[in-house]
């Protein structure tokens, strides 16, 4: 990622609703302009994390595997706080 992130989340442990709700909550907090990387798995929490945020208006810069050759594990996005 070519910004500097400012704050990390790891949502790995939770569930949905809860990964969006953890994850709206760190951003509300962020100053505008800085960059949250969040931490979730493979599956519903990547398919609906950043579609949710996206939905409120949230900047998802970046959606990428943690481990390229490993599609289905954990995940990094990156969300920005405009």
């Amino acid at each position: 990622m070519k910004n500097t992130v400012n704050h990390f989340l790891d949502i790995t442990s939770l569930v949905c609703p809860m990964t969006f709700v953890r994850t709206k909550l760190a951003v509300e907090k962020l100053p505008k302009g800085q960059v949250l990387e969040v931490r979730l798995n493979f599956g519903e929490p990547l398919q609906n994390v950043p579609a949710s945020l996206r939905e409120h208006g949230y900047e998802v810069d970046e959606v990428q595997p943690e481990n390229p050759g490993e599609l289905t594990g954990p995940y990094r996005i990156f969300i920005r706080k405009n």
